[in-house]
């Protein structure tokens, strides 16, 4: 396959201005292309994964990638796929997100390369120097207002009750600014982004064609979405973020690995740099034996290396294990909380573990693992009970301050998969 034609197979395109346009001028040498991501958090989501992927791929088969942080943008908020008004941040809060969208984007993108170093630009740094009277003059005059109201991502807020402000209004406008920048600048020939960005990316194609008279191109990929349609990387407790001080390496190979059977090989084209053959033999493992989830766990394997690194994913591994009766060994507490916060928790105190200790048949019963002390002697005596994974047969064993793990946890396991942590109370 072609570099375009394996896109397609991954299903990265969703629109493109001019397909047999760009395939042409691509065959005819590298292109330098740009994404952008506002920083309107402190930390880019899995969401953010496939502009970033996508750059990488670019970069991979030799073209120049621009990742832009958007400074400027980020002051007015983009209506694209948003219901209501996004609240504004301060400059401040804005120079702290991009400061952090800094480092995620270097992970994943190559800054240092040989041919094709990746490059990091701010529009703010070319927005705000410019007067608002400049910018209505030699932007605004080529934007007709019927065109900038056809667009969804203005329709659709026009439609509902709380409206759309003149702020978002003229987001379209500074992105439009933006690729006529770097088309001017840097030779940037393609901006990418999601689907709902192709009202603003489309916006740039017509700015330049009409005050450069040079080509330009706008592709999308398709947002990610779950089987139920609902919005993909968001769980019970919120999103999955690509910072691991706010969802970890375990939790968000955990993420990947829970992926639903029905979107497992859409996510192993899109999210991974595993071949095609590779990707079909796990879809053929998958169809004929669901069971290992072997599909599942090859996406959460890359996925999770990709955002964190080799060690990171080893460590995921080691705490996954933790569930499936793997010895704790030296697994550290940061880990261990991760895999036990998903399990129930009971509080024990100092005087109960006090000697002459806390009976294991009461610890089973209190953490609810055990119906009766008389249930509980037979789970032990059967064999089925676990201290911190370790098997443990005598009736008679009391839980002391010695089973502490990390001085504060007690893991207990009755039979395969029935987990209950113990907490020491402060």
């Amino acid at each position: 396959m072609t570099f375009i034609e394996d896109l397609q197979w991954r299903g990265l395109l969703a629109d493109c201005t001019d397909l047999d346009a760009l395939i042409k001028r691509i065959n005819e040498g590298p292109v330098t292309l740009y994404c952008g991501f506002d920083p309107t958090g402190d930390s880019l989501h899995v969401g953010h994964l496939m502009g970033q992927l996508t750059l990488k791929r670019f970069q991979l088969a030799g073209h120049h990638v621009l990742a832009l942080a958007g400074g400027a943008t980020g002051m007015v908020g983009d209506p694209s796929g948003r219901s209501s008004e996004r609240n504004l941040l301060t400059r401040e809060q804005l120079s702290h997100n991009i400061a952090c969208i800094k480092g995620q984007l270097a992970k994943l993108l190559d800054f240092d390369a040989p041919a094709n170093p990746a490059r990091l630009v701010d529009n703010a740094d070319w927005t705000a120097p410019v007067s608002l009277l400049d910018f209505l003059r030699d932007v605004g005059k080529h934007f007709s207002l019927n065109v900038m109201l056809a667009k969804d991502s203005v329709k659709s807020r026009l439609e509902n009750e709380g409206g759309i402000s003149f702020t978002e209004f003229s987001y379209q406008l500074l992105q439009a600014n933006d690729f006529l920048h770097l088309r001017s600048a840097f030779n940037c020939e393609l901006q990418i982004g999601g689907s709902d960005q192709w009202g603003n990316i489309t916006a740039g194609t017509d700015l330049i064609r009409k005050k450069l008279g040079v080509p330009a191109w706008g592709w999308t990929f398709p947002l990610i979405t779950k089987s139920d349609g609902t919005k993909f990387g968001k769980t019970a407790s919120g999103a999955v973020w690509l910072d691991p001080e706010k969802t970890s390496a375990y939790k968000l190979y955990q993420f990947f690995v829970n992926t639903e059977d029905a979107k497992v090989s859409e996510y192993l084209r899109k999210f991974t740099f595993l071949s095609r053959p590779g990707i079909e033999d796990l879809e053929a493992r998958h169809a004929a034996n669901p069971g290992p989830r072997e599909a599942h766990k090859a996406l959460a394997r890359e996925v999770t290396c990709l955002v964190h690194g080799q060690a990171a994913l080893d460590a995921a591994l080691k705490a996954s294990n933790i569930l499936f009766g793997a010895e704790i060994g030296d697994t550290s507490e940061e880990v261990f909380c991760d895999v036990v916060g998903e399990i129930p928790t009971k509080e024990i105190t100092s005087v109960q573990l006090a000697a002459p200790g806390f009976g294991l048949t009461d610890a089973l019963v209190h953490a609810g693992l055990s119906q009766s002390k008389g249930q509980a002697k037979k789970d032990i005596e059967g064999g089925g009970v676990y201290i911190n994974n370790a098997k443990c047969a005598d009736i008679a064993k009391a839980l002391t301050p010695a089973d502490l793990l990390f001085g504060k946890h007690v893991l207990l396991r009755k039979g395969k998969r029935t987990y209950a942590v113990l907490n020491l109370a402060p």
